[in-house]
């Protein structure tokens, strides 16, 4: 038999009895100390939508606790989640008239520019995300050009990267283009980096799925196409490696951050993209998510606040670091 070297684990094979995982969960100052993943504040980003007026909050029925908010109001949300140490809130526009081209998407003095300035002189600290896509400003509802019933490329994206160019002189500090048109990104780059904006990062929705989730969102943005649905340009929720590729692509034309939108139901795509990619990633926990949680908790099945903790826990351990979520201000209240 031979002889047992000092430093030898031996005691790990033949005495079983000494390995008791729970040792570490008995006492909650222990399980704190050996937690593997945490939430913090930096880790979120609020949506906001912004409408046209004075003095106006409209709850979004579908959304509890989230509402559109008039520039005057919005500022006031803002200070207060910048209070609650919430780094940044990404805008959403609803326009008081919509067009076949989504022209109020940019207009200099269209709503979300009118919010990015006003955000900006009050509330200086925070980072202003400015969502890019057509969808909210199109009477039909569709995420660009629309012709014979489809959706064109090549001019969607001459009209998101005048989206871009007017978030940008309107004082984004992130522009996050969401159409999923081919080639945005690059084209995009390119115009702010020829007009004075080199420093401005970009946050692509990289991979976004064609989701069942996004119902309570068209509510808030008025934004559910008239005929027809998105499936053209959002990916189909069957696949995994189409997401890595479109997660390359973005990034070889100047994305800064990408995302993957829904979180929940696409944690494995969050999981495969930390894996491959070194770039920050972003994940969004969308409408849908947070209303099935809202509703469940409202009728007493559930713990709203430990499922909601759960959830958002899964993103960061999926591999998120930034997670866009309209849980943001419910959780920034109670984190240490």
């Amino acid at each position: 038999m031979p002889s047992r070297e000092k430093g030898d684990n031996l005691a790990l094979t033949t005495c079983p009895e000494r390995r008791r995982p729970r040792r570490l969960r008995h006492l909650a100052g222990i399980r704190s100390m050996v937690r593997e993943t945490r939430l913090c504040r930096d880790n979120l980003i609020m949506p906001l939508f912004v409408c046209p007026g004075t003095g106006v909050r409209h709850e979004i029925q579908s959304m509890p606790g989230n509402f559109q908010l008039s520039p005057d109001l919005l500022v006031e949300e803002c200070r207060e989640l910048a209070g609650l140490g919430i780094p940044a809130v990404l805008l959403f526009g609803i326009p008081p008239t919509k067009d076949a081209v989504g022209s109020g998407g940019y207009d200099p003095e269209g709503i979300v520019p009118q919010a990015l300035t006003a955000i900006k002189a009050a509330c200086p600290e925070l980072v202003l995300v400015a969502d890019v896509c057509l969808c909210e400003y199109t009477d039909h509802g569709h995420c660009g050009v629309l012709h014979d019933g489809k959706v064109l490329n090549e001019p969607t994206v001459e009209l998101l990267v005048r989206s871009a160019l007017t978030y940008a002189d309107a004082g984004a500090d992130l522009i996050a283009p969401s159409d999923m048109m081919d080639g945005r990104i690059g084209r995009i780059r390119d115009a702010l980096d020829g007009h004075g904006h080199r420093d401005l990062p970009i946050m692509s929705y990289a991979a976004k799925y064609a989701s069942g989730f996004y119902g309570p969102f068209r509510e808030a943005a008025g934004s559910t196409p008239r005929t027809g649905d998105r499936r053209s340009h959002q990916m189909d929720p069957a696949n995994a490696r189409e997401a890595m590729r479109e997660i390359e692509l973005d990034l070889e034309e100047g994305a800064d951050i990408v995302m993957v939108k829904p979180a929940l139901a696409y944690l494995d795509i969050i999981r495969a993209a930390r894996e491959r990619f070194d770039a920050p990633l972003a994940a969004y926990n969308v409408s849908g998510e947070f209303a099935m949680v809202k509703a469940a908790a409202r009728l007493g099945w559930i713990d709203e606040a430990r499922v909601r903790d759960e959830i958002l826990l899964s993103i960061r351990r999926a591999g998120a670091e930034l997670i866009l979520t309209y849980f943001a201000k419910d959780v920034a209240r109670v984190l240490p």
